[in-house]
């Protein structure tokens, strides 16, 4: 891929304004909001264009991007235009639409903008959104099954927002569904329990529908076997059926994982150089080659191979050595990672990596679990054998809620020293220039809101997809 931008126009920035008009749960959560009828109406409405195409669908708590993307990255290999829904953007809002993280083109965008908007409009529309306002992602799922199909598109991979049950893409008829880890998170919109959320995420699961899932604790699996039967959907569990080992290590500047994915699906075990840094990686490259090859037999282990190891995700361990305009950092590492479990990881993967990271940039959504995050990096060694030298903690950009006076307490509990400041565009740049005037390295997690605000400062956007011709 390309760093060429996003097609731009007076018309695309007067669209995406009056997007932000409507309702937005991403900035401002809401309980008891959630139902599809509103999706089933507009999708009818418009001719059901998620039924154009083969789909997959994607949800879980955490590696459902860099599982849709490997799904994507696989069929594209394989010669089929594939659409790619994901959330959130970093930089630009068409990030989220792309074909397989390549924009397409100024015209469809704009001709699918005109369609949605004509949709809303019309006196049958306005009639119905008396009884219920229409969000704005459910807006944008429904401009991303417009945009597909005017773009003639051959297969479509849909990462779930939230929950899955109710969430606006499940109005989708997919090939294979797709689900990730689950762990504790938006609990007050998905319940306080792993297997509520794992009714929420198993409510994707669809008649007759094969569904492979990463592994689980036994209660949640139970969750999950309990829907598939209900639907009659064959399941799979990928630590049933697969055995994979993996290797992290440095090429070419870049952290890489080595995957094996043996399983008796393949006929032969599939050996792939993955881009995205971590083992769990490796879990979701097999998600993703179990769900395509099931979808499409045809398509061979070599390709998938392929596929796989062209697969490249911004924000999830992205390592940038000698940042522009920051040249003497050593080099920094982006990462969305927003749970405890992920948090985990990606220390696990600075350790297996064999890299240092001399300080830490943090900001995180109230509702992330702040102090056992704390806890985990109190107890990381990533300088060393020691801990980092310097913490700066913020808040994520202006999208998220959040409550730094928590986040300041959980830090203090756990024995951290840290700088913190509400100001993120401050408290970035004074982090960036500390870095690059002493040469440390530095790790920013926590939001990918948060890394969307780095890259803007960074001056650079690292793999923005390039503009199909």
């Amino acid at each position: 891929m390309t760093k060429n931008i996003a097609p731009s126009s007076p018309y695309l920035t007067d669209f995406e304004n009056w997007l932000d008009s409507f309702l937005n749960f991403e900035k401002l959560p809401q309980k008891n909001m959630f139902w599809l009828d509103t999706m089933e109406y507009f999708a009818k409405l418009a001719g059901n264009p998620e039924l154009s195409y083969p789909t997959f669908h994607v949800a879980g708590s955490k590696g459902k991007g860099s599982t849709s993307a490997f799904i994507a990255s696989i069929l594209e290999e394989a010669g089929l235009k594939t659409g790619l829904y994901s959330s959130p953007h970093i930089v630009n809002f068409l990030e989220r639409i792309t074909q397989n993280q390549n924009f397409l083109t100024q015209k469809t965008y704009e001709d699918a903008a005109e369609e949605l908007k004509r949709l809303i409009n019309c006196t049958d529309s306005k009639t119905f959104l008396k009884n219920r306002p229409i969000t704005w992602f459910e807006l944008v799922t429904l401009y991303s099954f417009l945009c597909f199909r005017k773009a003639k598109l051959d297969a479509a991979v849909f990462e779930v927002g939230l929950g899955g049950r109710l969430d606006a893409t499940n109005v989708i008829k997919p090939k294979v569904c797709c689900i990730g880890p689950i762990e504790l998170e938006h609990t007050e919109y998905l319940g306080d329990t792993l297997e509520k959320i794992a009714a929420e995420k198993g409510g994707i699961i669809k008649e007759k529908t094969p569904v492979f899932i990463a592994p689980q604790i036994p209660s949640v699996k139970e969750v999950f076997k309990s829907i598939a039967s209900q639907k009659d959907a064959k399941i799979f569990f990928i630590d049933e059926i697969c055995k994979i080992s993996t290797q992290i290590y440095t090429s070419s500047e870049k952290i890489k994982t080595k995957a094996v994915i043996s399983s008796s699906f393949f006929s032969r075990p599939l050996t792939a150089e993955l881009n995205l840094a971590g083992e769990f990686q490796a879990q979701n490259a097999a998600l993703a080659a179990l769900a395509v090859k099931t979808a499409f037999p045809e398509i061979s282990e070599d390709i998938i191979e392929k596929g796989l190891s062209k697969t490249s995700l911004p924000a999830r361990f992205e390592l940038i050595k000698n940042p522009q305009n920051f040249s003497e950092i050593p080099y920094l590492v982006l990462d969305g990672a927003h749970t405890p479990k992920s948090i985990k990881l990606t220390l696990e993967t600075i350790k297996n990596a064999n890299i240092k990271i001399d300080a830490l940039l943090f900001a995180c959504a109230q509702d992330k679990h702040s102090k056992e995050i704390a806890e985990l990096f109190s107890q990381s060694k990533v300088t060393d054998s020691k801990n980092f030298q310097k913490i700066f903690l913020t808040v994520p950009g202006n999208v998220k809620k959040s409550d730094l006076s928590e986040v300041e307490n959980s830090f203090a509990s756990a024995g951290l020293a840290f700088y913190s400041d509400s100001d993120y565009k401050k408290q970035i740049e004074k982090v960036l220039d500390f870095c690059n005037s002493n040469k440390k390295t530095l790790l920013i997690t926590g939001s990918f809101y948060l890394v969307a605000e780095v890259t803007k400062i960074l001056g650079t956007r690292f793999e923005t997809p390039q503009v199909i011709s």
